[in-house]
């Protein structure tokens, strides 16, 4: 045991470094490491992935736990200039999920915890804007009651569609401020419905739930199957990232996004990537609006008829930010000797990075990376060789579709495996595997996938989504 439960960083100091995977998660110790190198992240705390066992162990949070969380709040409550849980100027949070190695199927994330009934009131009287303080705490309802209560969450998508027909909008952004209230009592109704329980208002109770609800997630069927495909080991653990809130959904000269600092697809040195204004994090990924394309180049590299050819880049839209943006994706790659996976933030005109990572990429793309990179003088040949995994030279034995081949199309999607698939058509996960054990192949076809999915993705010889 370390001995230290958890780890503190921001306001350029960490008590974590990049070496500390194994108990910081991948996401903390990056955190800790862009801090030390002056890159602006929030702050926040981790808790270490021996907690994870521990709790596994006791089935609860710790007294000792939540007593250096409180006395390491303390830290990032001085950082920020504000105080969690306080009605007046709430210090708000995000609580993510981190192992040491990139785990799909564990806790999504939650976003603003601390808001209440008391506080969203004081977020709307200090940011000057009532709409993006509700908008903050019915997105809280929903996340809470999906992520840690166990909600389903197709009910809170049902009630927003449904308030949007009524009020004749398309854009959730065009909800007004008594809607979104409405909307907030209407997901208060979900949660205590769904589960028997009441959405939580205490501020330190809905930490607590957050930081349980990662550790929970960690021994979750989605994530034990995953585990038990790519041969993790279960006594790892999983770390908790806790981070001041900043946010994207503050108006027309804020956003949120991510992006690869290479192309992921084709290993391009080409800045990569999508954002959306007016928007928190989830809104990127779960394809409710369409995002835009981070730089021009991006945009113009779009196929005809893709929504986003039409939409203004983030280097138009926020010159400033993107060069900022732009300036840290180049330290990062030289610090790391490594292409990257980012997420970040801008409120109010100002850059906030929340993640980096490795970033995953097909065999295509890797070899060029790791040709491009030692070709740069930014990796030794010996470094580019161990930037190639042998899954990405499996990919280039992969079957392709003959380019000249005259093909009928029946459909168009977003291909989501290398190489090309052929099989049975199926619709769920349930039936990708009830088909394929009976020996035949089959094509997974799904509006969208998710972690529930894993099962299914795993026996398919292709995936394809609409959205």
């Amino acid at each position: 045991m370390s001995g230290k439960r958890v780890y503190f960083f921001g306001d350029g100091k960490a008590d974590g470094h990049a070496g500390m995977k194994n108990l910081l998660g991948g996401k903390g110790a990056n955190l800790a490491e862009m801090v030390s190198l002056g890159v602006p992240v929030p702050p926040g705390f981790t808790v270490t992935t021996e907690q994870c066992i521990e709790f596994q162990d006791t089935k609860g949070l710790s007294d000792a736990l939540k007593q250096d969380v409180r006395e390491i709040l303390g830290k990032v409550e001085a950082v920020m200039g504000q105080k969690f849980a306080d009605p007046a100027d709430p210090l708000l949070f995000s609580v993510r999920s981190g192992a040491r190695v990139s785990m799909p199927g564990m806790m999504d994330t939650v976003l603003n915890l601390g808001l209440n009934d008391q506080t969203v009131e004081g977020l709307a009287a200090k940011s000057g804007n009532e709409r993006f303080a509700f908008d903050s705490y019915r997105r809280l309802v929903q996340m809470y009651g999906d992520v840690v209560m166990g909600a389903e969450a197709h009910q809170f998508e049902h009630a927003i569609d449904e308030i949007k027909a009524k009020r004749g909008v398309k854009l959730d952004t065009e909800l007004s401020v008594d809607d979104l209230k409405e909307l907030i009592a209407t997901f208060k109704g979900i949660v205590k419905a769904e589960t028997g329980q009441d959405f939580p208002t205490d501020p330190y109770e809905q930490l607590w739930g957050g930081i349980q609800a990662v550790f929970e997630s960690w021994f979750a069927n989605r994530a034990i199957e995953y585990r038990r495909i790519h041969h993790i080991p279960g006594d790892w653990g999983t770390a908790v990232n806790v981070q001041a809130m900043v946010f994207g959904n503050m108006g027309a000269n804020s956003a949120t996004g991510v992006a690869f600092t290479r192309d992921p697809s084709s290993g391009e040195n080409l800045f990569y990537g999508e954002f959306l204004i007016d928007a928190q994090g989830e809104d990127v990924v779960a394809g409710t609006r369409t995002p835009q394309q981070i730089n021009n180049a991006g945009r113009d590299g779009l196929p005809p008829g893709n929504e986003a050819k039409d939409l203004p880049t983030l280097e138009e839209a926020m010159p400033e930010a993107y060069k900022a943006l732009d300036d840290i994706r180049l330290r990062l790659e030289k610090h790391y000797k490594n292409m990257q996976d980012v997420e970040f933030t801008i409120q109010d005109g100002r850059l906030w990075m929340l993640q980096t990572r490795h970033g995953k990429r097909t065999g295509v793309a890797a070899i060029r990376i790791a040709a491009e990179m030692q070709a740069e003088g930014l990796v030794t040949k010996d470094e580019a060789l161990l930037l190639v995994e042998p899954d990405h030279l499996d990919q280039m034995l992969h079957d392709q579709i003959d380019p000249d081949a005259q093909i009928e199309v029946l459909g168009v999607g977003l291909p989501a495996s290398p190489g090309a698939g052929q099989g049975e058509v199926v619709f769920t996960a349930e039936d990708a595997v009830a088909v394929a054990e009976t020996g035949r192949k089959v094509l997974l076809v799904r509006r969208e996938t998710s972690p529930e999915d894993i099962a299914g993705m795993n026996v398919a010889q292709g995936i394809l989504t609409s959205r």
